[in-house]
């Protein structure tokens, strides 16, 4: 993609999204360009074009980057250069596994602290996960299903769980959601997420936890496997 249009296509993807404080929305829609893969791994982060598609100066957008930083999205070379993070299947599943350690955790306080709305709240996000696919698409139904575990861990009332999660998601996002394009990844994660919300619902903490940590395990061989056909793709162009 061209310079310029790829400016372009930056600009009117900015001109979609509700307006806030001038970082945190520089953040916000180069979060969304970077998980959706508009923004390339490992991809050069020109601040200037950057700064001329949103319409800010490079005060804001570098506190953007800041941000995204710390998420693990964007990394700075021995130039102090930008670029879009290019993490190894190595890295990304130690995230995985330190992400199922968390979400095992949070299932088995979940069972012993949330209350019954909670658990419901629950149980209504995943029943419309599938809704959202048929109606809004599959990047709202990969929403839908961030929001389902974020709703597990906010429902074990342990707010240094939930920040240590969000971490991780942030860092995730993009692996899993190419993942959840793969038919297969789907509907493995229906059937495990009835699981979980079951084991919840019955304030089984033994099987909440086991539920949880095999539906990381499964992220796991479905990333690598959607990893894996990015790759071959690409030695085929």
């Amino acid at each position: 993609m061209s310079e310029s249009a790829w400016t372009n296509e930056l600009r009117a993807f900015v001109e979609l999204k509700p307006r806030q404080s001038l970082a945190m929305e520089a953040a916000d829609n180069l979060r969304e360009f970077i998980l959706l893969g508009r923004l390339a791994p490992g991809m050069p982060v020109r601040e200037r074009d950057l700064a001329e598609a949103f319409g800010i100066s490079r005060t804001p957008l570098k506190e953007a980057l800041r941000i995204l930083e710390a998420e693990g999205l964007i990394v700075y070379g021995p130039t102090r250069r930008p670029r879009v993070a290019d993490p190894s299947l190595d890295e990304i599943n130690d995230w995985l596994r330190v992400q199922g350690a968390l979400e095992a955790l949070a299932g088995e306080l979940t069972c012993a602290q949330a209350t019954d709305a909670q658990l419901a709240k629950i149980e209504d996000i995943n029943t419309s996960i599938k809704e959202a696919r048929d109606t809004n698409g599959q990047l709202e139904a990969f929403r839908m299903d961030m929001r389902f575990h974020e709703a597990i861990v906010a429902a074990s009332g342990n707010e240094a769980l939930a920040e240590t999660h969000a971490t991780y998601n942030a860092r995730l996002w993009r692996v899993r959601f190419l993942s959840s394009q793969r038919v297969a990844s789907r509907e493995a994660t229906r059937n495990e997420h009835l699981v979980i919300v079951e084991a919840l619902k019955a304030r089984d903490a033994t099987a909440a936890r086991k539920a949880l940590k095999n539906h990381l395990r499964t992220a796991e061989i479905n990333i690598a496997a959607a990893i894996a056909e990015i790759e071959t793709a690409r030695e085929a162009d």
